[in-house]
């Protein structure tokens, strides 16, 4: 096993929250799949939550960048999922596909969140045989 990239984001609750009065949906299509949208709707309080994807994206998309390709990934290319566990993964879509794949790579996430931020550590590992 070896480490690729690493990322790690911080967002602060109060952006995120002035990010979803201002732009709402707008803010809502770029940024998030249609999963990430329904996982938010369900929440009384949507905004750690969305801060938490946020800051989880740009930590993935910092893992992978100097990869191959890497530079090219959007925002809706990495999805914060919840495993069976209820423990948050990371499913990839579209361009973070053909560069994970493409190194062999797996992402590792964590996330957590305060009363005032959230934030998200990623590890790309590829692993040899």
């Amino acid at each position: 096993m070896s480490v690729l990239g690493v990322g790690i984001d911080l967002v602060e609750l109060t952006r995120a929250a002035k990010l979803l009065a201002r732009k709402g949906d707008h803010a809502l299509d770029r940024l998030l799949t249609d999963g990430e949208r329904a996982y938010l709707a369900e929440r009384a309080d949507p905004v750690p939550h969305f801060a938490a994807r946020l800051a989880a994206k740009e930590a993935v998309y910092k893992a992978l960048q100097l990869l191959p390709g890497g530079r090219e990934i959007g925002w809706r290319d990495i999805e914060v999922v919840r495993s069976d566990s209820g423990r948050p993964t990371i499913a990839l879509h579209g361009r973070a596909v053909e560069v994970a794949r493409g190194a062999g790579v797996t992402i590792h996430v964590s996330l957590t969140h305060s009363e005032s931020a959230a934030a998200a550590v990623a590890v790309a590992e590829r692993v040899t045989p």
